[in-house]
């Protein structure tokens, strides 16, 4: 490969992979050629296109797998409707079991959410938003989540025990809406959402979950849902992989 900008090799053969993988050149899933294959397309040395596949896979765009080699990320980015999800109709179309599942279905993909539901002392953090004592018993909803089988979120939420507590919000399976549905039923309808996002470095269950390496990235969301008269009835933590997620959030101009 000529070197016709200041841009190191492997990163000339880093962007001309990327310019492939999204001309569709392979398919998500496919297996990539190997490595000395690649080096004789692109005019250069294994050692600099195992360089460039390691940028690639740091972005997300290829993942190894043991004893195949390596393959194009099996997923496309994922869009997340930060407002537009929240909506009864949104969330619940298609008997959808809330925001999450409706949006993966309307990728066209199959949505699946193992739950583990148990009451445990709030957190410090989660207490304050809540308004109770910090300790005090909540209920938490720990969710792993799939699209096609493929793990791409995490997600706990903390509910008010006075609220929750032996009523379908407990249950694994919290029906069509979800726990924003069953609060609804219940007098809580959640009316003001907010989200404070970031981006950090996998915890160590999250990188195993979600199959990163620790020097890519998640997006922590920390949402709260109150009702009309304020009171913070959910507080929401989410991790999802930076590469398989496009946040959009879209709101009228006063």
């Amino acid at each position: 490969m000529a070197i016709d900008t200041p841009r190191p090799e492997y990163m000339q053969v880093a962007d001309a992979l990327r310019a492939a993988i999204e001309a569709g050149e392979w398919e998500p899933g496919a297996l990539i050629p190997p490595e000395p294959e690649l080096a004789a397309r692109y005019g250069t040395t294994r050692a600099t296109v195992n360089r460039a596949l390691s940028i690639l896979r740091a972005e997300g765009l290829v993942r190894p797998r043991q004893g195949r080699g390596t393959t194009v990320r099996p997923l496309p980015v994922l869009r997340r409707d930060g407002a537009g999800r929240q909506r009864r109709e949104a969330r619940e179309e298609g008997q959808a079991r809330g925001a999450f599942d409706a949006e993966i279905r309307r990728h066209g993909l199959t949505s699946r959410t193992e739950a583990e539901v148990d009451q445990v002392p709030a957190p410090a953090e989660v207490a304050e938003l809540l308004g109770v004592e910090e300790g005090i018993l909540v209920l938490a909803r720990r969710r792993q989540m799939y699209a096609d089988n493929e793990p791409v979120q995490m997600a706990t939420s903390y509910l008010p025990l006075d609220i929750a507590a032996g009523t379908p919000i407990a249950e694994r399976d919290t029906g069509p809406g979800g726990i924003y549905s069953r609060l609804a039923e219940l007098g809580h309808d959640p009316v003001a959402f907010a989200e404070t996002v970031r981006v950090r470095r996998p915890a160590d269950d999250e990188a195993r979950f979600l199959g990163m390496d620790l020097d890519q990235r998640v997006i922590a969301i920390r949402r709260t849902a109150a009702t009309a008269a304020g009171r913070v009835v959910e507080v929401n933590e989410i991790a999802m992989p930076a590469h398989q997620w496009e946040l959009v959030y879209e709101w009228p101009a006063e």
